[in-house]
């Protein structure tokens, strides 16, 4: 293990040695998995630092939710919703750290991906105004839905801004992307979209270093494309970029243990950290974070032996 290197926010992380917990916040009125629950400041900050502290690198924050047959929202709605959270977060988040008596110019050239190290925030947007006011705000993550295929502006700002960058794969949007989902060859077809994507980034400036992939699970996909891509993870690697997933409480979970709740995908979804980090993957979007976070703790002891 080891070897495989992340740029966030100027640092350098080993995401090979350890990999990274990505803490789902959506601050949104209809998200899929939480029904809204953290759609007011106060609370959206708390269980931001509650992600942090259970142990997340980094915490998630989205506006939009992108659940299947989701409508969009506005650019300005969208920045409603996420600045306040992300620059109250961001200043809670460093007097925490600050209280913990952390000294920023001591910081290693290369970090491993451990809980106890710097925190970072990612903002879910494929809209190039929101991820700009993201990164003013605090953020140093762009995690883009449509890969950068969206909006072509969003490529510019990232290099501009040294943001570290997470292309996503989706087929077609979040209102129709499981209406019918068709592919000659998921794998292949994924893979491609990675390669064109990572070229096209790189033409803008974005650094390669700070670049990751996601396939996009039950992103316009049924539940057999799922497991294709989940089970042929290496095949989607481009230039030895760190590769992310998120599973946590998707409906292909359900599918596969025979349960329509919500909470009961949980289990599932913890072992599917397990079994991707030892796949390869090295990000994991979840929203259970103290339950991932020790099943990869766990994992990856094992795997340095």
């Amino acid at each position: 293990m080891g070897g495989r290197l992340w740029k966030i926010a100027g640092r350098t992380i080993d995401v090979g040695r350890h990999g990274m917990i990505m803490g789902v916040l959506n601050v949104t009125p209809d998200s899929f998995s939480d029904e809204g629950e953290f759609f007011s400041l106060d609370k959206a900050v708390a269980r931001g630092l509650q992600i942090a502290a259970e142990g997340a690198r980094i915490v998630d924050v989205g506006g939009e939710s992108t659940r299947p047959g989701a409508e969009p929202v506005s650019v300005e709605e969208e920045l409603r919703r996420v600045i306040p959270v992300i620059e109250k977060l961001r200043r809670e988040m460093s007097a925490a750290v600050n209280a913990q008596g952390s000294t920023s110019n001591a910081q290693p050239s290369i970090e491993i991906g451990t809980a106890t190290n710097s925190k970072f925030i990612s903002i879910d947007t494929s809209k190039p105004e929101v991820a700009s006011a993201a990164l003013d705000a605090g953020a140093s993550i762009v995690n883009d839905v449509t890969g950068g295929s969206g909006d072509d502006k969003i490529l510019a700002l990232i290099a501009k801004r040294k943001a570290a960058f997470i292309i996503m794969h989706m087929q077609g949007n979040p209102r129709t992307m499981q209406v019918a989902p068709h592919y000659v060859d998921v794998v292949s077809e994924v893979a491609d979209f990675f390669r064109q994507q990572y070229a096209r980034a790189i033409e803008c400036g974005v650094d390669p270093m700070a670049i990751a992939f996601d396939p996009g699970i039950g992103f316009g996909k049924t539940l057999e494309h799922n497991l294709e891509l989940l089970g042929n993870l290496e095949r989607l690697r481009v230039e030895n970029r760190p590769i992310a997933v998120g599973v946590s409480r998707k409906s292909f979970l359900g599918k596969l243990i025979g349960t329509s709740e919500m909470r009961e995908r949980l289990a599932a979804g913890v072992a599917l950290t397990s079994l991707l980090r030892s796949r390869g993957a090295e990000l994991f979007r979840v929203h259970d974070v103290k339950e991932n976070v020790d099943a990869l703790r766990v994992t990856e002891a094992i795997l340095e032996h």
